[in-house]
């Protein structure tokens, strides 16, 4: 089976390395960089989707999807507008109305840290701000029912800004379960890339 491995905001796509290292060489891995899908000074979210949908649609057979946080947004966007594309999900940490208190505060965090830390994933500081504010209005609630695949959406077990949104998302989706991922917080593919990775190998054998 083929997973489209799509890193959180923060990240780049090398924060799946350890995630794959332990997967079966049954389990077929593409971990685009999201960086990609935008350009430097036109980082809106709406940007960076489209050209997404490009890479998505630029597949003939049936998407698994497994997101992380940005990415989980990204694969559930694109399950709403393209169903017959998509095969399965993974949402791990995923919203579905964006919380707009937590993403303001992510931006007064950004504008106090030095632009070589936003160097490896591609971005300066003023596009990666950028990129949170085009996201602050989204809100996925009334597309959740044309999500046919089945989907399953993890949280890390200390990921509590999250884990409430996670769970909510779970029961409005027809063919979701939920579970958590222990010893983990926000970034399951950091944390704990084992145990996510043997949930994957679960998936690929069902």
């Amino acid at each position: 089976m083929k997973y489209i491995l799509l890193h959180g905001m923060g990240q780049n796509a090398s924060s799946w390395d350890e995630t794959v290292s332990y997967l079966s060489n049954t389990v077929e891995t593409i971990c685009p960089e999201l960086s990609d899908f935008f350009t430097e000074e036109n980082c809106y979210y709406t940007n960076m989707y489209s050209s997404f949908c490009e890479y998505c649609n630029n597949f003939s057979e049936p998407l698994n999807l497994c997101g992380l946080s940005l990415g989980a947004v990204l694969a559930l966007n694109y399950a709403i507008d393209y169903p017959q594309k998509v095969k399965s999900l993974i949402l791990i940490a995923p919203q579905y109305n964006m919380p707009k208190f937590l993403l303001k505060v992510q931006n007064m965090l950004f504008k106090f840290m030095p632009e070589s830390q936003f160097k490896d994933i591609g971005l300066t500081k003023k596009d990666f701000i950028t990129l949170t504010n085009s996201m602050a209005n989204m809100n996925f609630a009334s597309g959740l029912e044309k999500v046919a695949c089945p989907v399953l959406v993890l949280c890390g077990e200390k990921d509590n800004v999250n884990k409430k949104a996670a769970v909510k998302i779970a029961e409005k989706l027809s063919r979701a379960k939920f579970s958590t991922i222990e010893n983990s917080g926000h970034e399951v593919n950091i944390d704990n890339p084992k145990g996510l990775a043997k949930i994957i190998e679960k998936l690929n054998v069902v």
